[in-house]
């Protein structure tokens, strides 16, 4: 479901630049075969939370980790954060903006399959949070009790 823009927000990826060659490194406009793309350009349904000009914030598809969880695309082609600092800024921007209506919350991005990045187009999960709320991050004294429960390593 789309929705209208909810905030200018200042945000501007692409700068009104034309867009570049499209190769694995660059950024591109558009990908035919990425999701994040084809809801970018409205060809592919995402409850949109929040526009800029040159970035967006949907929901998960499968509702996220908990009910505020958001990912802020650019609307800008770019596989992660490491390819093109200019466009990841103003993606990280957009993310800073939403994680400011929030007294406790998560910025997480990942670049590479060991990351646990499946999807090769930036995204940021905002991830709202609260005290107890079982969301253990890996490198938190809560991830080690509940694999220390759990019998894990």
């Amino acid at each position: 479901m789309r929705r209208p823009a909810g905030s200018s927000g200042g945000v501007s990826v692409n700068g009104g630049q034309a867009a570049r060659p499209e190769s694995a490194d660059q950024p591109v406009s558009h990908r035919a075969s990425c999701v994040f793309c084809a809801i970018a350009a409205g060809q592919a349904p995402a409850t949109i939370v929040r526009e800029w000009p040159g970035a967006l914030a949907i929901r998960p598809r499968g509702g996220g980790v908990n009910p505020g969880h958001v990912l802020v695309i650019p609307r800008l082609h770019v596989a992660d954060a490491g390819v093109d600092p200019a466009v990841s800024a103003l993606t990280m921007a957009a993310a800073a903006e939403l994680m400011a209506e929030y007294d406790n919350a998560n910025i997480i991005t990942s670049r590479g399959p060991a990351a646990t990045q499946t999807v090769f187009h930036l995204h940021i999960h905002v991830v709202p949070r609260a005290t107890g709320d079982g969301l253990p991050l890996p490198w938190t004294p809560q991830q080690q009790a509940a694999r220390t429960a759990g019998g894990a390593r």
